[in-house]
């Protein structure tokens, strides 16, 4: 049973899709043992609290480098004995370390299609404010793996999803995390668990 800690940056809509997945028996090689927050107070601690998931803050804020901070949560993932970490909507950047200590068992979950509107800079509304204004008529997700590449590990999973015309950011950023991020995060985690990837 791969033992796995969801990192999570805001209120947590796709910690939610991997808790309920899990509960509805989709993952029977995983099981999150940890949220890990970049800050406190975000709801997703709630929804692990929810879940009597234990949780932890590590805040990029209380390090005085990058480097001091990824001793820490590296410190907090290794304390868990954690085998897969799942990037949920988190926006530090994690460091070489972190990535050579899980290599090939970090996966992210982009709100596009890799590789549109992706890399630095390219996270939450910003995603889709992009793909509006070049007009695209398919958007969708995409779960890969981390490296040390800004959205540039192996692709694991993408789903489309269509552009509505009136579409705002954030009625596109919701029909994305509905009908594409919330489906194929628990998916590759549970591949990932499986050693199929």
């Amino acid at each position: 049973m791969k033992r796995v800690a969801v990192l999570v940056s805001g209120g947590g809509t796709n910690l939610q899709a991997l808790l309920e997945s899990e509960r509805r028996g989709e993952n029977p090689n995983g099981k999150i043992e940890l949220v890990v927050a970049s800050k406190p107070g975000v709801y997703a601690l709630e929804r692990a609290d929810n879940f009597g998931v234990e949780s932890a803050v590590v805040s990029r804020r209380d390090y005085a480098d990058s480097a001091a901070f990824d001793a820490a949560l590296l410190d907090t993932l290794q304390k868990h004995s954690i085998d897969v970490v799942v990037l949920a909507g988190f926006l530090s950047v994690l460091g070489e370390k972190v990535i050579a200590a899980y290599r090939n068992k970090i996966i992210n979950v982009h709100p596009s299609l890799i590789p549109s509107f992706c890399g630095p800079g390219f996270y939450g509304l910003r995603v889709h404010e992009a793909a509006l204004a070049r007009g695209v008529k398919l958007t969708g997700a995409t779960v890969h793996l981390v490296n040390e590449e800004c959205d540039g590990g192996p692709i694991l999973l993408q789903k489309a999803v269509a552009v509505e015309p009136g579409d705002t950011p954030e009625t596109l950023q919701k029909r994305v995390m509905v009908e594409a991020e919330w489906q194929l995060l628990p998916k590759a985690l549970a591949m990932v668990c499986s050693d199929e990837v």
